[in-house]
């Protein structure tokens, strides 16, 4: 192989998506020594100091400095101290300066050695090319490559470049339209004028496609400035919803290209109903405030309603249909249509990969936030494409981030009132079972911010629900919710989520005599909270992005 992937579970957890470290090819060394006219090297030759090679970039002869900046390249591979010594040496502005040379081998020499300079922890080798303009050097260069093996250094190296928060604007300003025109639609297979033939096909320079989506995926974790020139970007959406149908196409939804591109749909996809131009158009009022007379907005946002009662069984109210359009939709309006839910739920069902079916269901969540128009269809969508059960079902994963994913999914979903029944049904015994303490639990010790998040969900799915109130008493949730409360070992933020679960339970009069038969007293469900955390109240929803590293989950 010409690189060595090291994306996937060698890395901690928190590491970087840093792009595959590209490895010296085989004879690059001894290259060194071309300008000789054959024959074995002399019994005296010895390999080059840095200060030397770096030197030779410079050399006057053309194949010097490929040879240089090839060595270069060998001499970086896993080897942290070398490039530091690299940038302390001020190599890096001479690498930079050659991306312009005119000459393949020169350039591809010296975008090799750079791509490996960025590839690891080291930050200050990414702001230092960053500082000597690296960014616009390779957009210039990715503008005239026409090559496979070149266009995949570059993507590589701006791929390595994107892991720092830095530098991530610097590549939206510089390189995204480029990266957008020149390999993400021309080897998408997406057709601006689709024709008969436009068809998902299998994917071209997939590793040139994986490395672009990887750097576009990254800085759509910055900010919403960001986002919003992403998905205003002309063809872009269009492009990545079309790769992952193709992939799907060809049975193959465990790929790092569908990983990159999905987790890059799911950040454009968070804030969507905020962000996105003329946003207040699909803005509805809340629950208490809207005319509850429609069908739509009886079934989706839960009209008040007796505690207890079941939600009116009308069949109109399972279906909401999508608004006809016109025209097809195009560009960031691709992000909310029918087709790219089937995607997530397509993903959902057939995948194995963690992150994966993270970003599905972190999209899901995203889509079906905020009071918006669309996230009411959605929410109904996928009740009606029977994905609420997939989504249920990922709450016994092995893997800590898609548990949270698919509470999170869930707590959005569950503000529609017949989603809420039938999630109340299939999904209150494995929520409860991921709760710590209990005879009944889940092997994993998960953390704060999942044991808060399933607890938000249980309160979202037993408000106005007796059933899954009924549910949760039936499966030691009780037991768990007082013991999280009163053990004294769960923090604060956990104390306040169970509490406030506590408080809808009792707030059922039916279930308090039963519940004091079992020998709960009052005292158990009254929990002294404060302002801030008593105002959190059914129909409130969680956004979620899927940032670059793991450790920086963005919420709302």
């Amino acid at each position: 192989r010409s690189y060595e992937d090291m994306i996937g579970e060698e890395v901690p957890s928190d590491q970087y998506y840093w792009a595959p470290l590209a490895q010296h090819e085989r004879g690059s060394l001894a290259s060194l020594d071309s300008l000789r006219k054959g024959g074995p090297p002399p019994h005296n030759w010895r390999q080059p100091e840095l200060p030397e090679v770096i030197a030779m970039l410079g050399f006057r002869l053309d194949a010097v400095k490929s040879n240089a900046a090839a060595y270069l390249q060998h001499l970086c591979y896993r080897n942290d101290k070398v490039k530091t010594d690299v940038r302390k040496l001020k190599g890096i502005p001479v690498l930079v300066g050659l991306l312009d040379h005119p000459k393949k081998e020169v350039h591809l020499g010296a975008c090799g050695a750079l791509k490996n300079i960025s590839f690891g922890r080291d930050q200050d080798n990414k702001i230092a090319i960053k500082n000597c303009d690296g960014v616009p050097a390779l957009v210039r260069l990715l503008r005239k490559a026409r090559d496979m093996d070149l266009t995949e250094v570059i993507t590589g190296t701006l791929w390595n470049l994107s892991s720092h928060d830095s530098i991530k604007m610097e590549i939206v300003d510089h390189a995204l339209h480029a990266l957008t025109d020149e390999v993400i639609i021309p080897h998408s297979g997406w057709e601006r004028e689709p024709n008969e033939d436009c068809k998902p096909r299998h994917i071209e320079w997939e590793s040139v496609l994986t490395n672009t989506a990887g750097c576009l995926r990254n800085v759509s974790s910055e900010r919403s400035e960001a986002r919003r020139k992403l998905r205003e970007c002309d063809g872009l959406v269009d492009a990545l919803i079309f790769i992952v149908q193709a992939e799907i196409g060809q049975k193959d939804s465990d790929s790092k290209l569908v990983e990159n591109c999905v987790c890059l749909l799911r950040n454009l996809s968070y804030q969507v109903h905020r962000e996105i131009p003329q946003a207040e158009r699909y803005q509805e009022a809340p629950p208490n405030v809207a005319n509850n007379t429609g069908p739509h907005a009886a079934s989706c946002f839960g009209a008040k309603k007796g505690k207890g009662k079941k939600p009116t069984e009308d069949p109109a109210n399972d279906t909401v249909d999508f608004p006809k359009r016109t025209s097809p939709a195009r560009g960031y309006e691709l992000l909310f249509q029918p087709e790219v839910v089937r995607i997530y739920i397509s993903l959902l069902k057939e995948s194995k990969t963690p992150a994966i079916l993270e970003a599905s269901a972190g999209a899901i969540q995203n889509l079906c936030a905020g009071r918006w128009t669309y996230g009411r269809y959605i929410r109904s969508a996928l009740r009606q494409e029977k994905a609420l059960s997939a989504i249920a079902d990922l709450l016994t994963n092995e893997h800590e981030r898609v548990v949270k994913a698919a509470s999170g999914a869930l707590r959005n979903l569950a503000v529609d009132a017949r989603n809420k029944e039938l999630i109340g049904k299939h999904a209150i015994p494995n929520l409860v079972k991921n709760l710590p303490g209990g005879q009944q639990s889940s092997s994993q010790n998960f953390s704060e911010d999942t044991v808060v998040s399933l607890l938000n969900t249980i309160n979202e799915v037993i408000a106005e629900n007796l059933e899954a109130a009924k549910k949760l008493r039936e499966t030691q949730g009780i037991e768990k919710l007082v013991l999280i409360n009163k053990s004294g070992n769960r923090s604060e933020k956990e104390v306040r989520a169970a509490a406030l679960v506590l408080q809808t339970i009792w707030g059922y009069k039916e279930l308090r005599k039963p519940l004091e038969k079992e020998g709960w007293k009052k005292s158990d469900f009254q929990v002294n909270l404060n302002n801030a955390s008593r105002s959190q109240s059914s129909h409130s929803y969680d956004d979620s992005t899927l940032p670059l590293i793991d450790r920086n989950q963005k919420t709302d």
